[in-house]
Formats: C-alpha cells, structure tokens, sequence
C-alpha cells in the first residue's frame, strides 16, 4: 500500500476550502451541530467560480455541505421558489446580469450573494435596483465579497487562471508591442487582486521583493499599497484572526517573491522527465483533470485526480520511469491481497460474490470480518491503480512517439554545458525524431544556453526551415537576447542525466509498460533560475541576481522602496522561512517540483498567472514575433503618411512633435527588423 501521509497542517488550499464550505454554510461558521444537519440548498456559480470550485471540493463534499443542486449561472435552469439558492460568481457584468435576472424572476426561496473579488459600487446599485423594483430586497439575505479570485491545484499551488489562448495574464498578452498603457493597467490590477486574495486567505502581510523595471515592480507597487490601505482601514478585518482566516504563520511573516518571465525563458521549453510535468506536456490537463483518447473520434475519457491522492503525492514529482514501476509495484500488491482472499474464501468452499456469502464470511470468521472490512479500501486501491495506469500508459505512448527521453537527455546536457551524443541540427534533421515543435524547441534551448556564432545561428534556422518549421519564435528570442541582460547561458549548473540499469521489473512480459527504446534517465539535483532567486532571498545570501531587488513592507504607513546596490546585499538577522514564490507570465511544473524539492522543512508555496507546457509557451513566442512585425509594418505605414502630410501643409507644434516621435520609432523598428533576419 501506499504509505506517505496526506499533509495535516493548514495550508493555502485548505485554507481557501474552510471558507468555501463557510459560504455553503450560509456564511456561519462552521461548527459541529451545523455540519452534522445541513440544510439543503442550490449551488449557483459562473465559469470563474466553476474554475475555483472543481480542482477544489467534490460532488460529494458538496452533498455532505446540503448542496442537492449545482448549476451554471449561465445554464437553462427551472425555478425553485422554495429552496435557497447560494451564488459564487465574479462580479463582472455578464454575472450581475444574470444574477439580476433571477431576482426579477424570482428563481428562488432567498439568496445569498458570494462574489469571487469585491463588487464595484456600480454594479452593487444595479443589483439594489433591481430588488427594489422586483421587491425581492427581503429575500436577499447576504452579501459578501469573499476574495477568493485564485485557483488552488496543490497544497502550495496555485495560479489565477487556467490556460486559454486568450488568457489576458499570458506571456503573450503582457509582452505585446501593441499593448497600451490602459490595457496593461487593466492586467496588472487583476493580477494584484489575485495576490491579494492570496494574502487574505491566508492571513498574512508579507514582506514584499521583485527585480526592478518590468511587470513585476509594478504588481508588487500596487500589492503594496492595496494591503496597506487595507489595514489603515478599521471598517474590515481582513488581516485580523477571525478564527477562519486565522493567520498560517503565527511567529514570522512570510516574504513574496514576484517575478517575470523574461527571468529564465528556458526552463518553460524545456522537455520534462517527472510524472506530472509530463502529464502536462503530453496530455490534455487542467485543473487536476486529464482527458484521455482526446483526439480519438470516441468520446474522451476524464480523469480527476485527487490531490489527497497519496500515490500522486509520493509520486508526481518522481522521474516517469521511477512512476511506472512504482504502478507496477502496487499492482503486484493489489493482486496479492486480491489472490489472498480468494484462496480464504475457497478454503472455507465459500466461492462466489453474493451477498450470502459475504454475510456468511462476516458471521463465522473474525479474520474474515476484518477482510470484507477492507474490501472498500481495497477496491478504492484498485481503482487507483486502474487511473494512474492508463494515465502512465498514455504518457509512455507520447514518450516513445516523440523520443522525449532523447529530447530531455540532450537539453540536460546544453543546459549544463555538456557535449550531445548527437548534434543538435542532426536531430532536427532526423524525420523519426520528435515533432516539429519539439525540435523548436531544443534549437530555441541551444541558442539561449550557449555562445553561438551568427554563422552556427544561421545553420540552425536553415535545418529549421528545411523541415518547414516556423521560425518565428527563433527570430523573436534573437530580439529578445539582443537586447536582454539576463545572462542565459550561466543561469544553469550542476551534472547532467545519468542512464541507470531500474527497468528489471518493467522489462517482465507481466509488467503493464514495455520501457524497451526508452531511457532510464536520472533528473540531477540542481536549482533552477528561479529557485537559485527564491534560495538568495531566504537565505539572505550575496547573489548579483537579487542585488538591487526591490522590498515594500505594507506595515509601513509611508510607501518605502529599499534595496541594495550591487554587491551591497541588505542583511538581516533572521532568514526566511515562508515564502510565497509568484510568477508573471506564465509558470510551469518544473519550476514548482525544484522548489517543492528545494524546500526541505521550510514552507514555500508557488503560485502564477497560469500554467503552460512547453508547446503552449511556444506558440506564444511566435504570437509575440507576428505582432512585433506587425506593428513593424504599421508604424512605418503611419509614418509615411504623417511625413508626407507634413511636407504639404503647414504644421503645428503638436504635428511636429508627433512625427518626430512616430520617426524615432520607426528607426528603431527598423533597427530591430534587421536584428530579426
């Protein structure tokens, strides 16, 4: 059986979950004769609140909360006039509309009004409004702004939205060339919203650090001065311990590390090895859900996995091959145990699975007894054997259909300085070796991690091209490391893989993974940019990489920015040991198992605007790439325009000044177009 323990102490998700089952209590606290008689109501909650709510709290907690009935806000719904209804919703437009019109329809008993971030005063009216209008004012019982605008997909995961093409906090989105001020605004706020949730849940003022100069001062300016409004104001008690929101760090305030994307671009194209990084490189998966057979013409199978799960705790950040013998092993188990009641069964000639039988079994043996007892246990083993096997089997298939051992192994070794067993252009140029974007990918990894000259540069985008790869991204990276002062290259150190001979069990004709063709690769215990920052930062250690990082203490009633210069690191006499570690941009599994690994006994929970595997980060370089040209080929087009009216009419100063900025643009665009070919 499976032994690791599921986590007792309080953290983020259970956290977020007390006060998810408070609000399905009707907003009372939860205690003992309240839990053990529900009473019975109607869940309703927009595509924002199913988001939050699915990786978060089963249909069967939701029974065991009195809910008989959840529906979408936007779904065909009949009218229960004598049940109470409880909304989760975003207060955003669409909702409140909605909303307001179940109100005037009078769809239920009473209602009680839960918005995932606070109601702006406007939409509070129209809400008012309509109740006075409809007089349903006396049915509207409550009304909270619950701060709760996060996903949490582990203990010490989460991140504010889950991956779309159209995700406004994307890497994409927020790097743009097009992007104005008021639409970044608008992100930013979002995403200091979400942060600040964060903190309310947890009940915690953190000491706030971020680089300088890009996305994440910003959010970290804003963060700042929203906690610390918010505790100069005595109407609310966000940051008080009001027993539920009671504060997870009792003797030290934890630090919030934000950081930006643009930090390490590598480590999201980056082929992964562990079973959940690969879970999510290969397999359609989001919010703890994988679909299997996706693109098969049968209906996809989903799959839910529990993050109580104690095999996936052991075994998510574990390398695949050590996954698949372990499911091999606890299959063996299963059938043992299996094999042993059957023979206790037929010992006694009590064969069969009939009710009388098992009554029998119950009333004559006390060791019989105690093995019905466990036959739930045991199914709900067998159960998750069956899940974690055909998911396993389902990666194995991608593994061996893309080479991603081969992928891995070889961007290890780039990473770290080492030679290939085989040259880079070599793989791209071998037809059975990965995808398209696989290749991309390891050329993108081999540009950004060594010293190339512009003519190994060119070779490598002519192998890209002559298998009909777009380039794009490649040409947007060179932009981007023209002009980047990150140095790449040096972010990573510490071994390569290692190949280990562990498949004895695997290579069985019994085991259910034939591994043949597919490497036993070791992971190397070394830190990723991001952990190297996260290890700085707690430590209080000389690192050029943090020196010159902003801080902001929000208990502070004065808004103060400290930092130290270059070689000057700001001493402290305690380290860090709660960290909330927040990326901008986009973060990946990686980044979170290194820092799960990292951790030791200190807590650290990692969170980001969303997560991507290495194909979705791609496609995103190569968005940034079109639009970068676009407005290339705009700019020149408007000063073009603007210089010949200028030369046929007689200006003023505004006109002057306008194209004198639009040229200055456009010579740097075009600077910039030649660094792109």
């Amino acid at each position: 059986m499976m032994s690791l323990p599921t986590m007792q102490a309080p953290t983020l998700r259970s956290q977020q979950l007390g006060v998810l089952k408070q609000i399905l209590n009707f907003n009372r606290p939860l205690t003992e004769s309240v839990a053990h008689e529900p009473y019975w109501k109607v869940l309703i909650y927009d595509k924002a609140g199913m988001d939050i709510l699915s990786p978060l709290i089963s249909v069967k907690e939701l029974r065991e909360c009195g809910v008989t009935l959840h529906l979408l806000l936007s779904s065909q719904r009949q009218s229960l006039p004598e049940v109470p209804c409880i909304y989760f919703i975003m207060p955003i437009r669409e909702s409140v509309d909605l909303l307001c019109k179940d109100l005037a329809g009078g769809m239920y008993e009473s209602y009680y009004l839960n918005f995932i971030s606070p109601l702006s005063r406007p939409l509070l009216e129209d809400v008012a409004t309509v109740a006075v209008e409809t007089n349903s004012v006396s049915q509207i019982q409550k009304v909270f702004d619950q701060y709760l605008s996060f996903i949490s997909l582990e203990d010490d995961l989460f991140v504010l939205k889950k991956y779309t093409d159209e995700n406004p906090f994307s890497f994409y989105a927020m790097n743009r060339p097009q992007v104005d001020s008021g639409a970044m605004e608008e992100i930013v706020n979002a995403i200091v919203d979400g942060l600040f949730s964060v903190c309310v849940t947890l009940g915690a003022v953190p000491y706030i650090r971020c680089p300088r100069g890009n996305a994440a001062e910003l959010v970290a300016g804003k963060l700042n001065t929203k906690i610390r409004d918010s505790l100069l104001d005595g109407r609310n008690s966000l940051f008080t311990d009001d027993g539920l929101r009671s504060s997870l760090y009792s003797f030290q305030r934890p630090v919030l590390i934000i950081c930006d994307r643009s930090l390490d671009l590598t480590t999201p194209l980056h082929h992964t090895w562990t079973y959940q990084a690969l879970i999510n490189e290969v397999l359609p998966f989001q919010l703890n859900r994988v679909k299997l057979d996706a693109n098969s013409a049968s209906k996809a199978k989903e799959l839910d996995i529990n993050v109580n799960d104690k095999f996936w705790i052991a075994q998510k950040g574990n390398p695949f091959p050590t996954v698949a013998e372990a499911i091999q092993e606890e299959l063996e188990s299963y059938r043992a145990k299996e094999e042993d009641i059957r023979k206790l069964k037929h010992s006694m000639g009590l064969d069969g699975e009939t009710d009388e039988t098992i009554s029998l079994l119950t009333d004559n043996t006390a060791e019989l007894t105690s093995t019905v007892n466990s036959l739930p246990e045991l199914l709900e083993h067998k159960r998750l054997i069956d899940m974690h096997t055909n998911i396993a089997t389902a990666v194995l298939e991608q593994i061996k259909c893309r080479k991603l051992d081969v992928f891995f192994e070889a961007e290890e070794k780039i990473m770290n300085k080492q030679a290939t067993e085989r040259p880079v252009i070599d793989m791209i140029k071998d037809a059975e070796c990965g995808s398209v974007e696989d290749k991309m990918r390891i050329a993108l990894i081999k540009y950004l991690c060594t010293d190339m000259s512009e003519n190994e540069v060119a070779q490598l985008m002519q192998a890209l091209e002559s298998i009909d790869c777009d380039v794009s991204a490649f040409k947007y990276l060179k932009r981007v490391k023209q002009f980047s002062s990150n140095a790449t290259s040096d972010q990573y150190s510490g071994g390569g893989t290692k190949t280990v001979n562990m498949f004895s069990k695997l290579l069985s004709q019994s085991s259910q993974f034939i591994m043949e063709g597919v490497k036993n690769l070791v992971i190397p215990k070394r830190n990723l940019p991001l952990t190297g920052i996260v290890d700085a930062i707690m430590e209080m250690k000389n690192n050029p990489e943090v020196d010159g990082y902003l801080q902001f203490d929000p208990k502070l009633y004065k808004t103060t920015v400290a930092y130290a210069p270059h070689g000057q690191q700001q001493k402290s006499k305690t380290s860090f040991n709660d960290t909330i570690v927040f990326m901008i941009g986009g973060g990946t599994y990686a980044e979170y198992q290194n820092l799960v690994e990292y951790r030791k006994s200190r807590r650290i929970i990692y969170g980001c605007t969303e997560l991507v595997n290495g194909c979705q980060f791609l496609s995103q370089l190569d968005y940034s790439f079109h639009h970068f040209v676009t407005t290339i080929t705009t700019t020149t087009t408007t000063t073009t325009t603007t210089t010949t009216t200028t030369t046929t009419t007689t200006t003023t100063t505004t006109t002057t000044t306008t194209t004198t900025t639009t040229t200055t643009t456009t010579a740097a665009a075009a600077a910039d177009t030649n660094i792109l070919k």
